[in-house]
């Protein structure tokens, strides 16, 4: 059901294990006037949390709540000086105005202004802030290593606000899910508004499917408006068992090049981005031995390694899949040893944890001492 500041703080704040301890920092952050509490809510026979902000002891309408109509001016310049004031550690602030720069962008090429000119009639008010900072402080206390989410439900009809009625998804939020799966389908209404669309913006690592996950907890965040459907936005917390991601594969056959002519094209194929590229010997046609070249990239690079393999090869076509694989979580580590700094390949993920020396490194190691690559390899092991 979309995303919207509030919900995306309720879902957060059901994962935590110290939920007073949020509402109390929240509530000392020095934003005039704001008190935040958490409600418990049903909607559709789920509850859920329901975050409500009061500014001066009154709580913003819902029919009001997503645009903010009777918000006054507020631009982005004053905006940064609460922020500058606030109690909250220096990430949580740079996020915060990292978020609200995007809403800013929006806005600026939407109403064809300069930044610092913008009005935040939308997104200006003080509850607005306190949701904006209330994610943001949030995910400091999470601290999860990445952040997924699914396809972005925006809605659809009309919504009101301070420049009259727009379609749905309004100017800007369209503006900041430029690039993000969105699908609108039959519910009458905006569910993805501006401040929510620009904190999935900021915070999220990759939208799709999924991933493959054993869950800690699960948040449920209500919003207030009620539709036929659960008006509510989930989050889960857990540990990945291994990644999934999408990737392309490439192939050509090929019976008429040499094998410098094959070793070029799978450097070109490699400089142009592909993941991996290997080669088979393969029988073709009139019984001639052949051979198969594979090249393995990202999606939205296939195209252009397409058009590289039929430049570098002889080929009269490319044959692509698009598959999915499972990969394992990848860092990259240094240790020091007797030799000097060692960079070390860390993987982990399906009930396995793997550790390499990079190869390079070995590599220089073993020339410069006169050793060979396995005395190299195993004299870090053994001292690491």
């Amino acid at each position: 059901m979309g995303a919207a500041g509030d919900m995306l703080t309720a879902a957060l704040y059901e994962l935590l294990p110290d939920k007073q301890c949020f509402l109390e920092k929240m509530n000392n952050l020095g934003l005039p006037g704001v008190s935040v509490a958490a409600e418990r809510l049903e909607k559709c026979g789920i509850v859920g949390t329901h975050m409500k902000v009061t500014v001066n002891g009154e709580e913003e309408p819902a029919e009001e709540a997503e645009h903010h109509i009777a918000a006054g001016h507020v631009h982005l310049p004053d905006i940064g000086t609460l922020l500058d004031s606030l109690a909250v550690p220096d990430r949580v602030r740079a996020n915060a105005k990292a978020v609200y720069k995007l809403i800013a962008d929006a806005e600026s090429e939407v109403h064809g202004q300069p930044v610092n000119e913008i009005h935040f009639h939308e997104v200006g008010a003080m509850d607005a802030i306190a949701d904006v900072v209330g994610v943001c402080l949030l995910l400091e206390m999470i601290a999860p290593d990445e952040i997924f989410a699914s396809p972005v439900h925006v809605g659809s009809g009309f919504v009101r606000c301070a420049h009259g009625l727009l379609p749905v998804p309004a100017p800007a939020t369209a503006l900041l899910l430029k690039g993000i799966p969105i699908c609108g389908g039959q519910v009458q209404g905006e569910l993805c508004t501006p401040t929510g669309a620009a904190l999935l913006k900021h915070f999220v690592t990759r939208f799709g499917d999924r991933p493959v996950m054993s869950t800690d907890a699960i948040g449920v965040g209500l919003g207030k408006r009620d539709f036929e459907q659960a008006n509510c936005l989930r989050a889960f917390l857990g540990k990945r068992e291994g990644r999934r991601e999408k990737i392309t594969m490439l192939e050509c056959n090929v019976d008429d090049m040499t094998g410098e002519d094959i070793g070029f094209a799978t450097e070109m194929l490699f400089k142009a981005g592909a993941r991996e590229v290997f080669t088979q010997p393969v029988g073709m046609k009139k019984s001639r031995p052949g051979v198969l070249i594979t090249a393995i990239c990202l999606p939205e690079k296939a195209d252009e390694l397409a058009a590289v393999m039929i430049k570098h090869t002889t080929t009269l076509g490319v044959r692509r899949q698009d598959l999915s694989r499972y990969v394992l979580k990848r860092k990259t580590e240094t240790v020091e040893t007797p030799y000097g700094p060692v960079r070390v390949k860390v993987s982990s993920g399906m009930g396995v944890e793997r550790r390499k020396a990079e190869y390079d490194d070995l590599a220089a190691i073993a020339g410069r001492n006169d050793l060979s690559l396995q005395v190299v390899r195993k004299e870090i092991e053994a001292g690491r």
